[in-house]
């Protein structure tokens, strides 16, 4: 058996994405900007794309841009909505991902702004209060925070978040990358400026998302070249892609309560049996359903002597996970999540994350494959 439980990292494209797209590699080849018939047609393509996307969204199409990746929406976001609104103090998290955190300090770096990081607890949990602290000043700020950590999956309260950004002129960026697709998102009530997309993070394509600029923010092109997207990113669209972005949000939203129930069993059951065969297992972040993003799940192992060789061996199994460990060492890189919250330098960490296409009898087998490792081990 082969058991994929590395979905936070990209997930398997759904087969009616496929179809979707092969469809229009094969019908929709003109290039969007062309005036002839054959650009017409995908040009039609990509603003009914945007079109199902901002209904989804509850917002304008015309909010929506596309983009080739979360990380280059993230550092649109965040260069251009600090530089054309001359912010000089951001804010964010030692969490954070890593497109957010260096985009934020090379900025720092050359002299844009003065960085600040809020405070977070053990489990990932934002201190709302010290947010405020940190923006009752003078200068207005640029806050940055993701709503579902993709690490340990710790969720951050953005409704909360926006209503404290909107209390101080703040404008407010979100990292929906790890929850896009996974939860329904109201962008007319959501008090965010920037929000982020990544296709494959649910079932769509690699090389696609997006990017939500609301329509109270002003901000120039990152990438410049043609006049695509309204002039806001030069590039020839990718097409086929933004058609399998669109179906893939279509078929996320229309099924979403089913897979969140689905998926939320098997994360559940996946607790109950490590730490049922498993003596000493921890787990990273927060593991309450309301308080944690179901797909992901953290978890700490015992130290082991093949600790280093924890991926390895499962992987060997046709397990396909991801690891890390907290920084123990000035050689040793590690994990800047679990850095962050401060967990265990000694104990092999490893994060399993969960999609529709996962089976009880999948768990079985991964807790199973634990078991005999540490049983050998122990």
């Amino acid at each position: 058996m082969r058991v994929y439980l590395d979905n936070a990292a990209t997930t398997p494209l759904d087969a009616e994405v496929m179809s979707v797209m092969c469809n229009v590699m094969e019908s929709h080849f003109g290039n969007p900007s062309s005036i002839h018939a054959y650009g017409r047609e995908s040009r039609t393509l990509v603003e009914k794309s945007r079109k199902t996307i901002a209904g989804l969204l509850h917002t304008s199409p015309a909010e929506i841009f596309f983009t080739s990746s979360g990380t280059e929406a993230d550092n649109t976001a965040i260069y251009c909505g600090i530089i054309d609104n001359n912010i000089t103090h951001a804010i964010t998290s030692q969490i954070e991902h890593h497109a957010v955190i260096h985009t934020l300090e090379a900025m720092e770096k050359a002299g844009n702004i003065k960085l600040s990081f809020v405070n977070i607890d053990n489990k990932g949990n934002v201190d709302y209060a010290h947010l405020e602290q940190l923006l009752q000043t003078n200068e207005r700020s640029f806050v940055s925070l993701m709503q579902a950590n993709n690490e340990i999956g710790t969720l951050t309260n953005i409704e909360r978040v926006g209503d404290i950004c909107e209390q101080y002129n703040a404008i407010f960026h979100c990292d929906t990358v790890q929850t896009m697709g996974h939860y329904s998102h109201d962008l007319g009530k959501l008090k965010v400026h920037f929000l982020t997309c990544a296709a494959h993070k649910f079932h769509g394509p690699k090389g696609v998302g997006f990017l939500y600029i609301n329509h109270k923010i002003k901000i120039k092109p990152f990438i410049y070249g043609g006049s695509q997207e309204r002039n806001m990113r030069g590039g020839t669209e990718n097409v086929y892609g933004i058609a399998g972005l669109a179906k893939a949000m279509e078929l996320a939203y229309t099924d979403m309560e089913q897979h969140q129930n689905h998926i939320q069993g098997l994360k559940s059951y996946m607790i109950d049996q490590l730490q049922e065969n498993i003596p000493g297992v921890l787990f990273n972040g927060e593991t309450d359903k309301d308080k944690s993003l179901y797909t992901v799940l953290n978890v700490s192992f015992p130290e082991i002597d093949i600790a280093d060789m924890l991926l390895f061996n499962l992987d060997i199994a046709g397990i396909a996970v991801s690891g890390g460990s907290a920084c123990s060492s000035g050689t040793d890189i590690g994990s800047h999540v679990l850095t962050g919250i401060h967990a265990s330098a000694t104990r092999p960490s490893v994060r399993f994350s969960f999609s529709k296409f996962n089976t009880k009898e999948e768990i079985d087998f991964v807790v199973n494959k634990l078991r005999e490792l540490f049983t050998v081990t122990a």
